[in-house]
């Protein structure tokens, strides 16, 4: 599996527009979906910048990724072109694999308290 991570600076009169874009049923969503090893996309907006936003896209492998996207690269040039109109940046920060996960357990629970 594979991540790519995405860091927009949206126009302030077009904050909602990338949760309509990258969400359930948005034009992102939509192409993606079709797409073989797609597995789904996370839109993150900072807590302090209501204008800071990041995706992940979630792929099997980044391979995948880049068929899909020359195979509809018609309709991805066309996505990309609308960005213009609402995000004043858009860059890729880079695809990355888990390492690593980290399980966090509720408060008070530890593994030697559920012993019998």
């Amino acid at each position: 599996m594979v991540e790519i991570i995405c860091e927009f600076i949206v126009k302030e009169e077009a904050r909602g527009r990338i949760e309509l874009a990258y969400g359930p049923g948005g034009d992102w969503s939509r192409l993606f979906d079709r797409c073989p090893g797609f597995r789904g996309i996370t839109v993150l907006r900072d807590a302090k910048n209501p204008r800071h936003y990041l995706t992940i896209e979630l792929w099997l492998d980044g391979t995948q990724r880049e068929q899909s996207l020359a195979e509809n690269a018609a309709e991805y040039a066309a996505l990309e072109a609308g960005l213009e109109e609402w995000a004043e940046s858009r860059t890729e920060i880079g695809t990355f694999s888990v390492r690593a996960e980290a399980t966090v357990r509720p408060r008070g629970k530890t593994r030697r308290s559920q012993s019998p």
